[in-house]
Order: structure tokens, then C-alpha cells, then sequence
């Protein structure tokens, strides 16, 4: 299982029903139902992976996110998860809403952009970074939103939305002393745990 999975597992509680978006081959899933007797379902749309989550015995919906989560209800799962899979969606800010309607809280996980080795690339070089985190061409990724670690978490003030964990690691999901100083400089990474901001608004 791929390293920033297996921190997401860490964060999910024993018998917690999850929703994983952009599941791949099931992995995740796969791991929480045997170690944490989690229940849930997948949405995928590449066909192959979607097969493999069925071998495995994952449920899994063959879906595009663009199109939302309309079908399912609101409070339906405790977490709803997406890894590495924000920054190729058409429209994030309205899908992290939407994860928070159908969930109680949100798992994502992104490629940061304002890492040192993207500014420079971008900054010297004048070209479009390639990193070990970001390691597609311009002309073949699938992302379309990347993002730095500032600007997610500007979006989720803007936007109400509560961070409750961080974690930012390198592209092989090592944590170090300069990622957690400089989170935004030196994290090739960031993961988030959030919800949605209940706190009461003061009378105008």
C-alpha cells in the first residue's frame, strides 16, 4: 500500500464507515475492512482498477467525480477520503463540500506545489517542475489544480471548513524537522484530516 495511505489509515477509527474517492485498485479500502472492520464503498473511473477492487471484494462504483456525490445521502459515512486525486478534479472547492455534506469529516492528501524544488524549476529553470511527487510532463498529467499547502488551507477558511490534523511528509512520506517547520518550503506532501465548522457565528 502506497505511503500516504497508510497514513490516512492511521487516522481512521475501528468500525468507521468510509467513503474513498478516486479509491484506485482498493487498496485502502481493502486494508481498513481487514485491520479496523471498516465498511464502505469505493468510487473509481478507470475500468481496470475498478475490476481490481472487485477481485479484492471492495464495493466499488465506477464514477466520474466531476460529476459529485448527489447520490448519497448527507451524515452517510464518517470519512470521506481522497488521496492524490484534488488536484486532477474540475472543481475541488465544491467536492470538499460536498465530501463534508455526505461525511463527517475529510481526508485529502496533494502534491504541494510551493515546494522548494517546484519554485526553482519554475523560478530559474522557467518551466514547468518535475519532481519526484509531481513526476509527469506538463503535456501528460491529469492534474489541473495544483496547489501549495497556503493556498489549501485558504480555501478551507473561505470556505468554512475546520482543519483538525496536518501532516506533511517527503515523496516517499518521511516526516522531517524541515517539513514541519516549513511546511509550505520543504513538504513535498501535505495530508489534512477536517471537518466542517460548526462554530456559532456571532449576531451581526
Amino acid at each position: 500500500m502506497r505511503g500516504d495511505l497508510s497514513l490516512i489509515a492511521d487516522w481512521i477509527r475501528p468500525g468507521s464507515r468510509v467513503l474513498d474517492l478516486g479509491c484506485g485498485s482498493g487498496a485502502l479500502l481493502a486494508h481498513l475492512r481487514t485491520e479496523r472492520a471498516v465498511t464502505g464503498y469505493g468510487l473509481e473511473i478507470d475500468t481496470d482498477k475498478a475490476v481490481r477492487c472487485i477481485e479484492r471484494g471492495v464495493s466499488v462504483i465506477q464514477t466520474d467525480l466531476d460529476a459529485g456525490l448527489a447520490d448519497f445521502d448527507t451524515d452517510s459515512f464518517d470519512y470521506v477520503i481522497m488521496s492524490l486525486t484534488l488536484q486532477a478534479v474540475y472543481f475541488p472547492a465544491k467536492l470538499l463540500e460536498d465530501m463534508l455534506r455526505v461525511g463527517r469529516e475529510g481526508i485529502v492528501a496533494f502534491p504541494n506545489f510551493g515546494h522548494l524544488s517546484c519554485r526553482l524549476q519554475l523560478g530559474l529553470g522557467g518551466h514547468m517542475p518535475v519532481s519526484a511527487a509531481l513526476p509527469e510532463e506538463w503535456y501528460e498529467t491529469s492534474n489541473i489544480h495544483l496547489c501549495t499547502i497556503r493556498d489549501f488551507e485558504q480555501l478551507c477558511r473561505d470556505r468554512g471548513i475546520r482543519i483538525l490534523q496536518r501532516t506533511v511528509v517527503d515523496h516517499l512520506h518521511r516526516r522531517s524537522l524541515g517539513a514541519r517547520l516549513l511546511p509550505n518550503l520543504l513538504g513535498e506532501v501535505a495530508l489534512y484530516r477536517f471537518e466542517r465548522n460548526t462554530k456559532p457565528q456571532r449576531p451581526a
